[in-house]
């Protein structure tokens, strides 16, 4: 009799293996199929397009499947990635993903060698391109001998660097950024908007000397000013302002 079984229990377990095959093809299918991502938002991405995170997160094996991607990032943050800090990917529902970038604070950039250098507000250069970045600006005028990467930038004083992301930082509040900041050897600065110069002098009152900045640029707005406006004697009691046009 147990001979005669055997065929019978071979085929019954050959008949349960293939069932089985089939439940977890199907539910593969299923998972391919109905957690598919068609929208992702990306927010926080200055330095990369959004067309670039989307690649950067559904980059491997079934990447664009937002139920790999929830168990994939369900405990990870996403590092590694030049100019950016962490990347934290939330899965909204199944089709759909949010990404908020958190990049690096960058304070501004150099040119060096035909690269783009750029360091934080210790002056430390953390990361280099081949392009510049919209939205930081190209510090120009700081003197040093060298560079390496991951270190500060050797110059005669390191406070400067704070002084430039704190620029940086007021400019973007007031919705505006400076092509270009320029530092003469007594570490005072010139913000550079297209052909308007704006001397800020040392970096005392800040905020209301931007203020007075964005003030004169909307009533410029439109037009083509080549010049000099000296905010350098700025007081908060007497407002002095003067502009010197270029000479064609």
């Amino acid at each position: 009799m147990r001979d005669n079984d055997d065929p019978i229990r071979i085929k019954r377990n050959i008949i349960v293996i293939e069932l089985v095959a089939v439940i977890l093809l199907g539910a593969f299918y299923v998972i391919l199929m109905e957690f598919k991502i068609t929208s992702v938002m990306v927010q926080g991405n200055k330095h990369y397009t959004s067309d670039q995170i989307v690649h950067l997160i559904e980059n491997g094996w079934f990447g664009d499947n937002s139920l790999i991607l929830s168990l994939k990032y369900r405990h990870k943050a996403f590092k590694n990635v030049p100019f950016i800090e962490t990347m934290e990917v939330k899965i909204e529902d199944r089709h759909s993903v949010k990404v908020r970038v958190y990049e690096k604070a960058l304070a501004g950039y150099i040119r060096y060698l035909d690269r783009y250098m750029y360091f934080d507000k210790d002056g430390m250069i953390v990361e280099n391109a081949d392009v510049p970045t919209e939205g930081i600006p190209l510090v120009t005028g700081l003197e040093f001998d060298h560079l390496t990467m991951y270190e500060p930038l050797p110059v005669g004083d390191s406070g400067v660097f704070q002084t430039i992301l704190d620029v940086t930082k007021i400019l973007s509040k007031h919705d505006m950024s400076a092509d270009k900041i320029y530092f003469n050897e007594k570490f005072e600065m010139t913000l550079y908007f297209g052909e308007m110069r704006i001397q800020l002098g040392s970096k005392d009152l800040l905020e209301e000397k931007i203020q007075q900045v964005e003030a004169i640029m909307k009533t410029v707005e439109g037009k083509q000013y080549k010049g000099v406006l000296d905010l350098s004697s700025y007081q908060s009691d007497t407002a002095t302002v003067s502009f010197q046009g270029d000479e064609e």
